[in-house]
């Protein structure tokens, strides 16, 4: 008994999935259909279709879902030439559950004869590729997530307990521009906590201290220092161009001021607080959800919201909280997962527990309930005298 050829094979597979024209394909991208090239990461890196994620054929069967995680929803595939991807249809339809999987006739190959725009992302160094190797195998981030990340600015508010694992984990994710205010010094009460400092550099300005660190873990990354405290005078000149803001402030004057400051220039925020066991951790992105003050429309009596210096603090608790601020700073510049936008997150360090509370956007908030043209008419540098507001509140 003969043995069939690859040729014959392969037109026995093609005979059991559906095969789509190029032209269709081209149509079917302003619709949002997924698309997966299944050829290897350097091929990809070469060239691809607009908006397709990169999936290596003998990767898919584990990680399709996280592309497509909906099985009824229609899916293209496409290669070099159109053989991978019939096999890589055929599994996903036949083993999978994908019913509407289907292969793109002829593959970039004839995609590219026929004249269709073809992405060529910018080129990682052989260095970059292996630093970051591991993001490159996740299909949600890959070259075109991690090239994001490396052109992304974030401004950190604080060097301290919360900006110290924040920090650290930014850099080594590749955040290519790190902005950090602080106008404080290391100080041996801060390394029980604070991880970025060391005992060595006690006395020293912690953003100096900060930027050595970063870069000693990774080089790829520009440091902007801002050794001052920020008030109503500079906020606005420091916040400005960065995509998003880490709240790590300690004290309720900074953070009503940065609220205000970030609605107007709409710039995300993911703001996290901590004290003694307990943390609490959200995202506040202007006009698509809550802001700080949709959630606390005053703060609170001081007596019932001491600070870290009087009441003390876990010193890991600050690594839990600032590692989850990171990973909502990566999922915003990535553009993936589902950001702690109009949710609280309550971490019980003792309990083990954590808690989410649904927030929602306040229809009489003083701030975000404005037309954002209103605001952005504004003055820019003026703002109320948040010091009288808080001790008013309090």
């Amino acid at each position: 008994m003969s043995t069939p050829s690859g040729a014959e094979l392969l037109r026995q597979v093609k005979s059991r999935i559906d095969e789509v024209d190029p032209s269709e394909v081209n149509e079917l991208i302003d619709e949002g259909v997924t698309i997966v090239d299944v050829r290897g990461s350097e091929e990809f890196a070469t060239g691809h279709l607009p908006g397709a994620k990169s999936i290596p054929r003998g990767h898919l069967e584990s990680r399709i879902e996280g592309v497509a995680p909906d099985r009824s929803a229609e899916l293209i595939l496409y290669c070099s030439s159109g053989s991978r991807s019939a096999y890589a249809a055929r599994t996903l339809k036949e083993d999978l559950g994908y019913e509407r999987a289907r292969s793109m006739k002829g593959g970039i190959t004839l995609w590219k004869d026929r004249g269709y725009e073809v992405e060529v992302p910018r080129a990682l160094s052989s260095e970059q590729r292996e630093r970051y190797s591991r993001h490159l195998l996740i299909p949600e981030i890959g070259a075109e997530g991690q090239q994001k990340l490396l052109d992304a600015k974030v401004l950190l508010l604080g060097a301290g307990g919360l900006g110290s694992p924040t920090a650290l984990y930014l850099a080594a994710a590749g955040v290519g521009t790190l902005g950090i205010v602080d106008n404080d010094e290391v100080d041996l009460s801060n390394l029980q906590r604070q991880v970025i400092h060391n005992s060595e550099r006690i006395g020293t300005p912690k953003v100096d201290s900060a930027e050595q660190s970063i870069r000693a873990l990774n080089p790829d990354v520009r440091v902007r220092k801002y050794p001052v405290r920020i008030d109503s005078s500079n906020i606005v000149e420091i916040i400005e161009g960065y995509d998003v803001v880490v709240d790590g402030v300690d004290n309720f004057p900074t953070r009503y001021l940065l609220n205000d400051a970030t609605v107007r220039l709409k710039i995300p925020v993911v703001s996290a607080s901590i004290l003694g066991f307990d943390g609490q951790l959200s995202v506040f992105k202007p006009y698509e959800g809550p802001c700080y003050r949709c959630l606390f429309r005053e703060p609170p009596p001081a007596e019932l919201a001491p600070s870290c210096g009087a009441n003390g603090v876990l010193g890991v608790l600050p690594g839990t909280m600032g590692l989850l601020q990171a990973t909502e700073v990566i999922k915003l510049i990535a553009g993936i997962g589902e950001p702690a936008i109009g949710r609280l997150l309550l971490y019980d360090a003792l309990a083990a527990t954590l808690t989410e509370v649904k927030v929602h956007r306040d229809p009489d908030c003083p701030i975000c309930s404005r037309d954002p043209d209103e605001i952005a008419d504004e003055e820019l540098g003026v703002f109320p005298d948040y010091e009288a507001f808080c001790a008013a509140a309090g």
